[in-house]
């Protein structure tokens, strides 16, 4: 099977045609045009009607060389740069109308997830990538998109304003001598490693993975070690060395001395300083850098189907996630999973009774996980807190209404009902509004029944003994007492919905 990728960059449009060969990919053809979406992006918050022009040019061109190939099987992806548009949706509406084009804007969870893929692929005869606690980012002109994998799972992933194109324009803004100037940028990046730096869970990194499709820098680095194809190493000697040869230097004796076009010349101290965060973040003596493109992976995705294995199963990502995002903001773990556990049994129990899809589940679990994360702000009203700080997760392949969603859920798991006042809440369609509800309402439930977080209950069932009566059973030795109490305040909102009266079973005997 042969395919097209199309990626529209921060600086540029490529094109990827490719196809099947053995266990791999053959690239047909690469095609590179600039279009410096970023440019207009970054400085000005929207997209310019003359680089929309120009990029619907450079698509139509494209979109004939597929033809020609007889490609039928296009996927078209876009990053930072549409991604941050203030103007985003008029750039995407009018890329469909005039080339029938649909884009895919790839969130940064996205981005890990076919690099994680590619690189498990790649190197699955070189390195464990599944056996190792690993950083993984991908270096593109508008951003460096950066995952913590644990065991093969993702924990967290935050993209950092760290690009060739940002770094362009932050060096055209700023005076001063040369030296002035390199400290100002190893400030800037410290500035972004510092805010993703605190995020991070407290585990021991075991080595970082670059992806780069530059390889002039990896040139630049003449003591590099090369592993494999397209696979090499550095060490922060190696780096350490490049940036006390380069902190005083200009474009053009930078470009003279490392072989590099002098456009890109500039981007390499940054590059560097990058390289050396990393090796202070990781235990490991060496990054490791694959010279691939999320284009290539992302065609590899598509043409190979590479396996997707239970590690990078959606749901279990996401609760991977949730599970990390759960140690950072100090949440009450053990009583998390306990409400996440109810809320699972309480969806098969009832989501058929107030009509959900099984694709809702997810958006219930994540809900449960972090509906108390609010605490770490304020014990106060921690549920708006909660709606809050999940609102501005970035959550693995959820689209931002998903994410509101998710968070409106957990918002609501105390007696208090939506309002329009609500601002997230009022901003959801009317169908999404009601499935938050029903959402909410199992949320409610399986929160009272462990009001007293100490995980009373061992097991849960339903049963319906009438029409119009619902029986929650649940087996504990414990003191229920407090559970009981809360569940009274709790269920209202769930019997609103369902027109079926909750009735608490308390089993004993087991």
């Amino acid at each position: 099977m042969a395919a097209g990728v199309i990626d529209i960059g921060s600086n540029s449009i490529k094109l990827l045609i490719g196809e099947k060969s053995g266990e791999d990919i053959m690239i047909l053809e690469v095609l590179k045009n600039i279009v410096p979406i970023g440019r207009a992006t970054f400085l000005k918050g929207h997209i310019t009607q003359e680089l929309i022009n120009l990029t619907v040019t450079t698509l139509e061109k494209y979109r004939d060389i597929l033809r020609q190939y007889q490609i039928t099987q296009v996927f078209v992806i876009a990053t930072t740069a549409v991604r941050e548009a203030g103007n985003r949706n008029i750039f995407l509406d009018t890329i469909r109308r005039k080339t029938g084009l649909e884009i895919e804007v790839l969130g940064v969870g996205d981005i890990v997830y076919y690099i994680d893929a590619y690189i498990s692929h790649k190197l699955k005869d070189i390195y464990p990538v599944h056996n190792k606690n690993l950083l993984i980012a991908e270096m593109g002109a508008g951003s460096l998109d950066v995952s913590f994998l644990k065991k093969g799972f993702s924990v967290m992933s935050m993209g950092l304003a760290l690009g060739a194109l940002r770094f362009r324009q932050l060096t055209g803004r700023i005076d001063g001598s040369r030296q002035e100037r390199a400290e100002a940028i190893q400030e800037y990046i410290e500035g972004e490693f510092a805010y993703f730096q605190g995020s991070m869970p407290r585990t021991q990194i075991d080595d970082v993975f670059l992806i780069d499709e530059n390889q002039e820098y990896l040139k630049a680095i003449l003591a590099h070690t090369k592993v494999s194809t397209n696979f090499f190493k550095f060490s922060a000697e190696e780096v350490e060395r490049v940036i006390i040869e380069i902190a005083d230097k200009g474009s053009e004796e930078i470009a003279e001395r490392y072989d590099l076009p002098v456009e890109n010349a500039d981007a390499l101290f940054p590059y560097m300083v990058i390289l050396k965060r990393f090796f202070e973040m990781a235990k490991s003596p060496h990054v490791y850098i694959l010279e691939t493109s999320l284009a290539e992976a992302v065609l590899a995705n598509k043409v190979l189907g590479l396996d997707l294995s239970r590690r990078y199963n959606k749901s279990n990502q996401l609760l991977s996630i949730a599970h990390g995002i759960c140690e950072r903001y100090n949440v009450d773990l053990a009583h998390a999973k306990q409400v996440a556990q109810l809320s699972r049994a309480l969806f098969d129990g009832l989501g058929e009774t107030l009509g959900l899809e099984p694709s809702h589940q997810l958006y219930l679990l994540l809900a449960s996980y972090l509906h108390d994360i609010g605490k770490f702000i304020s014990n106060r009203a921690h549920h708006k807190h909660s709606e809050y700080i999940i609102s501005t997760q970035n959550l693995f392949r959820l689209t931002d209404e998903e994410v509101k969603i998710i968070a409106c859920i957990a918002r609501y798991h105390r007696r208090g009902d939506p309002a329009k006042a609500h601002l997230l809440y009022s901003s959801l369609s009317e169908d999404k509004q009601i499935l938050v509800q029903k959402l909410a309402s199992l949320l409610r439930i399986a929160n009272a029944l462990d009001y007293s977080h100490r995980q009373k209950v061992q097991d849960l069932a339903i049963e319906f003994p009438a029409t119009d009566e619902i029986a929650i059973e649940v087996k504990t030795k414990d003191n229920f007492l407090l559970e009981r109490r809360d569940l009274q305040d709790k269920k209202e909102l769930f019997e609103r919905i369902s027109g079926s009266r909750i009735k608490l079973v308390i089993n004993e005997d087991f």
